[in-house]
């Protein structure tokens, strides 16, 4: 049986994505953290001077003041308020529903023993909202909304200076309390540490260019934060019955976002892979953002040749792809196979590009194999569940005696002398006082 730790070399590579640059990595690691210290020095002074540096503005004040709100959505075209809204609508309805799920707990495992757990929210998150070379409406959507419906106290969103006013409005009619004009790696290292101006958080969610994904590694422990995302990625697992136009029309959709965006195909039929990749350079010949969805396409496009569905279902587990859309006969049957993906859009139909802009589910998603051990970000992200115990005496009866042999054998005399002080509460003191055996 082909597994995942094989496969990579037993498929046919149609097209192959280009080397990583590790010197690369190895250079933002260190302007990352260089960005992080002054920020924890200096406060809103770094602020200022990574602004004027990166955005080429000198802010007089970083919060976004109530009159700049209002003026964002005076000025907002009214169909993309609407649309907006009916985003907002979607993902609070969707996550409403994953939040019924997660219910308080109290249960009696043994007679006096009683254990459970509370879903607490978050108390203050931070939404960082990337600007981009697009003005992404329904990124602060995926960020804040969840975090509403969860129940989080203070929400507050950062967003670079330079991003356009509607960007502003949508922070605002999804819910975030307070808005920053602050972006980057400089932004990350603020809602970690706080600043003068802005408040420390408890946990940092949203995606970011590669400067932000590793302040945010870096910040990491000092804050939570919802996961490493890097670049956007796509791939498609077809059979012989998939449309070739179609699978180039949503490659190119997610090129669009990043000359670094990984895109590609897996599929069992070779007449499939090469009209794909005809059809993709044919389309992007009349596709507006050709510049980067090429770019992307040259770089880290792939495309691969299965011997069958069982090596294409391998496949799909082994790249735990970001999003992963299903293309064969039977979609179902052959989603349910997968087990390792993002977010999975089974059938033609469903397009990764209703998930990125508003059909409910959450766009902000693992990236980089980290689909093998997480999904992407959800209202269970911005609460806690916390257990408590509360026993009676009917209950030590049941586990203080296995407490105490068990601190015994560990050599843990303080463990079992709680215990016993429990288990037998009229010899307190002679417990206290007694010999260590």
């Amino acid at each position: 049986m082909t597994t995942s730790k094989t496969i990579a070399d037993r498929v046919t590579w149609v097209k192959r994505a280009e080397a990583n640059d590790a010197q690369a990595d190895r250079s933002l690691t260190d302007t990352v953290s260089a960005i992080i210290e002054q920020v924890r020095e200096r406060g809103d002074q770094a602020l200022r001077d990574y602004s004027q540096r990166f955005d080429n503005v000198i802010p007089e004040q970083f919060e976004v003041s109530e009159a700049e709100i209002q003026a964002a959505l005076e000025t907002m075209d009214p169909q993309t308020r609407r649309d907006s809204e009916f985003a907002i609508a979607q993902v609070r309805r969707f996550a409403e529903a994953q939040l019924a799920t997660m219910t308080p707990l109290d249960v009696e495992t043994l007679p006096g023993v009683h254990l459970g757990h509370r879903i607490i929210p978050i108390q203050t998150v931070g939404c960082y909202v990337p600007g981009g070379r697009y003005p992404i409406l329904s990124a602060p959507v995926m960020t804040i909304v969840p975090a509403t419906v969860a129940g989080c106290e203070n929400i507050i969103a950062c967003l670079p200076p330079g991003a356009h006013p509607a960007m502003i409005a949508v922070c605002h009619l999804a819910g975030a309390r307070r808005i920053f004009k602050v972006g980057g790696a400089q932004a990350i290292a603020a809602m970690a540490w706080g600043t003068e101006s802005i408040p420390a958080v408890d946990k940092i969610v949203g995606p970011g260019n590669a400067f932000v994904n590793e302040a945010k590694r870096q910040a990491f422990g000092r804050v939570g934060i919802d996961a490493l995302a890097g670049p956007s990625e796509i791939f498609t697992v077809a059979d012989d019955g998939a449309d070739p136009r179609i699978l180039a029309a949503d490659l190119l959709a997610q090129a669009e976002h990043d000359v670094r965006t990984r895109v590609g195909l897996a599929t069992t039929s070779e007449r499939v892979a090469r009209e794909t990749l005809h059809e993709i350079e044919s389309q992007l010949a009349s596709l507006p953002t050709a510049a980067t969805a090429g770019e992307a396409w040259r770089r880290q496009g792939e495309i691969v040749l299965c011997r069958d569905e069982e090596e294409l279902v391998a496949f799909a587990d082994y790249m735990a792809t970001e999003h992963l859309q299903v293309h064969t006969r039977d979609p179902h049957a052959t989603a349910a196979k997968i087990r390792n993906y993002g977010s999975l859009f089974i059938g033609q139909n469903a397009s990764v590009v209703f998930s990125d802009k508003c059909c409910g589910t959450n766009h902000t998603l693992p990236t980089m194999a980290a689909a093998r051990y997480t999904g992407g970000l959800w209202v269970g992200a911005y609460v806690k569940t916390c257990t408590h115990q509360w026993i009676d005496s009917e209950g030590i009866a049941a586990i203080a005696e296995p407490a105490v042999r068990q601190s015994r054998t560990e050599g843990m005399q303080g463990h079992r002398r709680a215990a016993e002080l429990r288990l037998r509460p009229g010899e307190i003191d002679a417990i206290i006082a007694g010999r260590w055996d």
